[in-house]
């Protein structure tokens, strides 16, 4: 059962029956980055999103402003690697609907409010970084995934190496008391990850499996949970692992953060669109696929995350439709 407490005014903390997360690192992965909404009520159009676009004369695209190098703002302008991919979804939408003049226009939006936005025909696609889960799925459609992602975490480079190991999976080299060891080690822990989030969802799943607590701390951005292990508030910020390698590799203290090697969950980041509508989803992943199989994509891809492993280069073979 999971017990709230205040621990901090104004915030409260979870203390949560969390397991060993020394088998954090050994469980099996699942796919899974953002938490449970309530599904948005919004009353569906007369029209399709390509009738309500063409009538409006503008494409409405969101974007996170947080959350590079997927979707950021930079010098007040949208960028990243979901942004790309949205751009060249502008230019399919203006050749379906011939309209040369049509508007593209790039609307904030934020983890809190970004599959509301599309319910509500607020925005017409998210370009972010978006996990497809079912629970998802009751107020959005997804396109074709963009992105092979998954939950990571980063510590201090200098954190206790116990530690360090039980969460990189290696705490059986305690045996044969390495369970009592890391449930130990674990209940002393104050763990992050942003709120609404599948990393956070993740860790709370993982405590109901299993039976230790630890204190999950809220944070309101990426930026504040790798604040709080730095300031040592926290001994691990879990997010999306792409996330936390970018921006540990920007940080100005980055010899003092580690992003661990572990991923502990395999995930399909995709670009949320409008429930039931086939036609625009068709376009979207027609776009998406003629992306992955120019020659040019190597290019967008590598700008943003390094050169393609071949694990890269599968999964967009296999994502991308043919004809």
């Amino acid at each position: 059962m999971l017990q709230l407490t205040a621990r901090v005014p104004g915030r409260p903390l979870g203390w949560i029956a969390v397991g060993a997360i020394a088998l954090l690192a050994t469980a099996p992965a699942v796919w899974g980055q953002t938490g449970k909404k309530t599904p948005a009520t919004a009353e569906k159009p007369a029209g399709g999103t390509l009738d309500r676009i063409k009538t409006a004369g503008s494409l409405k695209l969101g974007y996170r402003t947080d959350a590079r190098p997927f979707s950021f703002e930079e010098a007040g302008k949208p960028t990243g690697y979901s942004v790309d991919l949205c751009q060249a979804l502008g230019e399919s939408v203006k050749r379906q609907l011939g309209r040369t003049d049509l508007k593209v226009e790039w609307v904030p939006i934020t983890a809190d409010n970004q599959l509301t936005a599309v319910a509500r025909h607020d925005v017409d696609v998210v370009c972010a970084a978006v996990t497809v889960t079912l629970k998802r799925r009751e107020q959005v459609d997804f396109s074709t995934p963009i992105f092979p992602g998954g939950v990571g975490a980063v510590v201090r480079s200098d954190s206790p190496k116990r530690l360090r190991n039980i969460l990189n999976g290696e705490a059986q080299e305690y045996t044969p008391t390495w369970r009592a060891v890391a449930l130990n080690i674990l209940r002393e822990q104050v763990f992050s990850a942003v709120p609404g989030t599948t990393a956070e969802a993740w860790v709370k799943q993982k405590g109901q499996e299993f039976d230790v607590q630890f204190i999950l701390a809220p944070v309101q951005s990426y930026e504040a949970g790798i604040q709080a292990v730095l300031a040592g508030k926290a001994g691990a910020f879990f997010a999306e692992r792409a996330i936390l390698l970018d921006a540990v590799r920007r940080h100005p203290k980055t010899d003092d953060l580690l992003v661990l090697d572990r991923q502990y969950t395999y995930e399909r980041l995709a670009l949320p669109i409008g429930r039931g509508d086939d036609d625009f989803r068709l376009l979207v992943d027609r776009s998406l696929s003629q992306q992955y199989e120019s020659t040019g994509y190597e290019g967008t891809y590598t700008k943003w995350f390094g050169k393609p492993n071949e694990k890269s280069e599968v999964f967009f073979r296999w994502n991308a439709l043919p004809e």
